[in-house]
């Protein structure tokens, strides 16, 4: 995918995070490890290649504990094998304040995680 170099324009710190989840769309649920997740989207590994519809929504939860869960909407974005890279259509609120969480913790630093939150509403354009 990217390499992490100084060269990644990307506008989200993606955070390394390697957790069972549960992917659903309509009748169909696909278990898949989280590989990396960021406030934007993530990247997931399934045991079989991919062959699903990008068209459709997805819906993608992470258990992080009996109280704390993410819950979030996603699409396709692209494919490599059984890794797929989403984008995440919708969060709610108490799912992006775990993710908030977690992003932070993962940082280290709360500017950065400021950075990513003022580039997802896009008040910093």
């Amino acid at each position: 995918m990217h390499s992490l170099d100084n060269k990644d324009n990307r506008h989200f710190h993606r955070i390394l995070y390697t957790a069972e989840a549960t992917l659903v769309c309509e009748e169909q649920t696909w278990h898949c490890e989280v590989i990396d997740l960021s406030l934007k989207g993530c990247l997931l590994r399934f045991d079989l290649p991919w062959k699903e519809n990008p068209e459709k929504t997805y819906t993608l939860t992470l258990q992080l504990s009996e109280q704390a869960r993410i819950k979030m909407m996603l699409t396709a974005m692209h494919v490599v094998d059984n890794q797929v890279g989403f984008k995440c259509e919708y969060i709610d609120i108490d799912s992006i304040t775990e993710l908030r969480r977690l992003v932070e913790l993962n940082l280290g630093n709360s500017v950065l995680l400021e950075r990513d939150l003022i580039a997802l509403t896009g008040y910093g354009d």
